[in-house]
């Protein structure tokens, strides 16, 4: 537990700091690969791993879990209208210097989003017996969460440079996203434990992470080839995102 909380602290971190000094155009570049071998990851592990889970806990009502798969898909729809996609690694001119010159405030609904999205992807992450293949499975989980933010705490800590003219005024807010998951594992192990495992709890929110993660992931790879055309670069990291999650079933 201790190194899963370790882990997404150092990858957002580490990202954002990367940005101090990776150049925008540049991160792009070597994000979209990146982002390639996340998303197919991500995808993978919802199909195999997260959604047979949420319909084995509720198997005489496998629809409700249809519901919140439906509910987490849109609800991230309607999370990256505040986000501006974020999520995936996007840094769209807008949210970087505001509609009315906003530049030099915090993006204060961008980050909210932001946060509950991480809160949400850290809640999932239960290791208990009670959860089953959940709890085995309990690091391939963290590994893909910790995949997908690296592109977004490299975008948002990008943001944030162009909005607040200092990286030094970053670091708080990069730090509470980076916080914001580890929060959700600390809630769902520690603190709300034993009411998720009653009353189909826990497999209603499964399910809304899964329709949360088919979103984003679904977005990432369409957006990595958004002309249609084979890049190889990027069909590799698919597939090696695709197989390495099928390995660790």
């Amino acid at each position: 537990m201790g190194f899963a909380i370790f882990l997404l602290l150092v990858t957002v971190l580490g990202a954002g700091a990367a940005a101090a000094w990776v150049p925008v155009a540049r991160g792009s570049q070597w994000l979209k690969p990146l982002l390639a071998f996340s998303g197919a990851y991500l995808f993978t592990l919802t199909i195999t791993h997260i959604l047979p889970e949420a319909l084995q806990m509720l198997p005489d009502r496998p629809a409700q879990v249809g519901y919140w798969v439906l509910a987490g898909f849109f609800g991230q729809l309607l999370l990256e209208v505040f986000s501006q996609g974020v999520e995936h690694g996007h840094v769209h001119h807008e949210a970087a210097h505001g509609p009315h010159d906003t530049g030099g405030r915090v993006p204060f609904l961008l980050l909210g989003a932001l946060v509950i999205h991480s809160i949400l992807e850290g809640s999932i992450l239960v290791h208990a017996p009670e959860v089953g293949h959940m709890s085995q499975n309990f690091y391939a989980i963290v590994v893909g969460v910790a995949l997908h933010h690296i592109p977004a705490a490299f975008a948002l800590a990008t943001l944030l440079r162009l909005r607040l003219g200092s990286f030094r005024r970053v670091w708080p807010w990069l730090l509470l996203f980076a916080l914001a998951s580890p929060v959700g594992i600390v809630l769902s192990n520690y603190v709300v434990l034993s009411e998720l495992l009653s009353g189909g709890l826990y497999a209603a929110l499964l399910g809304l992470v899964a329709g949360n993660f088919l979103h984003v992931s679904t977005t990432i790879l369409f957006e990595t080839s958004p002309e249609h055309r084979l890049n190889w670069p990027k069909l590799g990291a698919t597939l090696a995102g695709l197989l390495l999650a099928l390995a660790v079933a």
